[in-house]
């Protein structure tokens, strides 16, 4: 291990720690309450289903997309299968982007501009659970 890698090692379950524990957070509160979420997802959902079998209660698939944002979460913060969970959690997102920030859509200006910062947000975290997939935890 080079003193750079020894140095920065310590960054890496931090990381993983301060990553997941927000995955985990807003996967909760989805799970628990669904809410408007159901409705504001329905068109994505809708779109999704004409290519992969989903089950036709979209509040079960909110669920169900909330369910793995638990879980993924808690398994990057906690350091299980890192990779695996991370990329779980991108796949999660997009679709979570796509039905709630689609700001191009939107007339009003205050509007639009914060829900342009929102997929822009994600679009980062997107970026930021990539490179946790690309991570190498060993490097020669």
């Amino acid at each position: 291990m080079t003193t750079t890698s020894r140095v920065l090692a310590p960054l890496r379950p931090a990381a993983r720690m301060l990553t997941g524990s927000t995955y985990f957070l807003l996967g909760l509160d989805a799970l628990r309450q669904p809410g408007g979420r159901v409705d504001q997802a329905a068109a994505v959902i809708g779109a999704i289903r004409k290519v992969v079998p989903l089950p036709d209660d979209d509040e079960l698939v909110v669920r169900g997309n909330a369910a793995v944002q638990v879980a993924g979460g808690a398994m990057l913060a906690l350091g299980i299968a890192p990779r695996l969970s991370a990329l779980a959690l991108a796949c999660s997102l997009i679709p979570t982007t796509i039905a709630g920030h689609l700001y191009w859509n939107i007339e009003d200006p205050a509007t639009r501009k914060a829900q342009q910062i929102q997929f822009h947000k994600n679009m980062a975290m997107i970026g930021g659970l990539l490179l946790a997939v690309l991570d190498d935890p060993n490097p020669i």
